[in-house]
């Protein structure tokens, strides 16, 4: 098993880019496409159309010095000649005050946090006129670890670029003094497509609801550790079903987007209306759980299924580190299900290289660990699918 799951690893590290709507993603669509009909199943790819926001100039200039960045996919924008004003500190600014301040300065986490909710409230009060956001370097490795874009389909508030945890210094003296600078943050739309992946392996029993293994298939960079746990994990779940007949019909979606607010899998639930609620249960193979020295989180929609996922990753030798409490809305894909009024089982992580570019085979990824996970993730399988 060891030797297949670290196949199905080092295939998708050797695809670098994964972001939604790219050449890239679409590689990713015929790469699972075709490891699918390998095991015997027949795929879908499901094409939607996508509007794809690609940065173009996007850096800070201050003093003669320029410093590329990337702009939050679900922020404000600027022209090509972009915005100066005088460099401040971040503060909560309101009126006059907020217009000579100008552009802020702030950390962020790509993990979310208190630096992530503090940056969300500036952005929300309008009290900049543009954020020079840096990676703060702490939870993550420094570098630059972009955040998710939950708003894509509805972005707000003033220009936001995100810059590497090298140039923070810089910035906070330049901020310091009141330094002019001028930021720009300038994207153009592509109007093009972007897909998921399905295949659906049929159970012996007709009527029973179907079981739905979902992970998600896009991210900001290679992401090898983020995302090549659950593809792992989702192609082995495949393979076991394609060979042994489940109970009830097992359906794989693999789904684009998870970067930008899930927008894969909103089609997905879209064009499927009912599957949410409907399915005797979603199985969220989400980020992270093949990350080296990465914490294991587990959510469940209800008793029956926190017992279940505990069981089983706790006999496979890989408890979890934490187990979320039934009740407030989860992390990750899960929560589209949640929301849906549907019965869910999860397992997302911690990663130091979370959102970074530098997360990549075989340095951040535990192969033991893993396989682990993905032994548990067959149990788990198994009990629902001939439930």
């Amino acid at each position: 098993m060891r030797a297949q799951i670290e196949s199905d690893i080092r295939g998708w590290d050797a695809l670098p880019e994964h972001r939604t709507g790219t050449p890239g993603d679409d590689a990713t669509a015929q790469w699972l496409a075709g490891l699918l009909r390998d095991a015997g199943a027949e795929p879908h790819i499901d094409t939607f159309p996508f509007a794809r926001r690609i940065p173009t100039r996007c850096v800070i200039e201050i003093d003669g010095r320029s410093v590329p960045g990337v702009p939050l996919f679900d922020g404000g924008t600027t022209n090509a000649t972009g915005i100066a004003g005088p460099l401040a500190p971040l503060a909560p600014l309101t009126g006059p005050a907020a217009i000579a301040a100008g552009i802020a300065v702030t950390r962020f986490e790509s993990v979310g946090g208190a630096s992530a909710q503090t940056l969300d409230d500036a952005r929300r009060s309008d009290s900049h006129r543009a954020i020079v956001a840096v990676a703060a370097g702490n939870a993550v490795v420094p570098g630059l670890a972009l955040r998710n874009a939950d708003a894509y389909t509805a972005p707000f508030g003033p220009p936001v670029l995100q810059v590497a945890t090298e140039h923070g210094p810089w910035l906070d003296q330049a901020a310091q003094r009141g330094a002019t600078a001028r930021l720009t943050a300038h994207v153009t739309t592509d109007d093009t497509t972007a897909s998921n992946v399905h295949a659906t392996i049929p159970g012996g029993t007709p009527g029973l609801a179907p079981l739905v293994v979902m992970t998600p298939r896009s991210a900001w960079w290679t992401c090898t550790a983020e995302r090549g746990g659950g593809i792992a994990a989702w192609f082995a779940t495949l393979r076991r079903f394609a060979a042994d007949r489940p109970q009830r019909d097992v359906i794989f979606t693999a789904n684009t987007g998870h970067e930008l607010g899930h927008v894969g899998l909103d089609h997905h639930l879209a064009t499927h209306p009912g599957l949410a609620a409907g399915a005797h249960a979603w199985l969220h193979l989400g980020a992270n759980f093949a990350a080296l020295e990465g914490a294991i989180r587990y959510q469940s929609s209800d008793d029956e299924f926190l017992a279940l996922g505990v069981d089983q990753l706790s006999a496979a030798g890989v408890p979890p580190t934490a187990v979320a409490p039934i009740g407030p809305r989860p992390g990750g894909e899960a929560r589209n299900i949640y929301d849906a009024g549907g019965r869910y089982l999860s397992l997302i992580g911690g990663n130091r290289w979370f959102h970074h570019p530098d997360d990549r085979w075989p340095d951040t990824v535990d192969l033991a660990k893993t396989e682990r996970v993905v032994r548990a993730v067959l149990a788990i399988a198994d009990a629902l699918a001939h439930a």
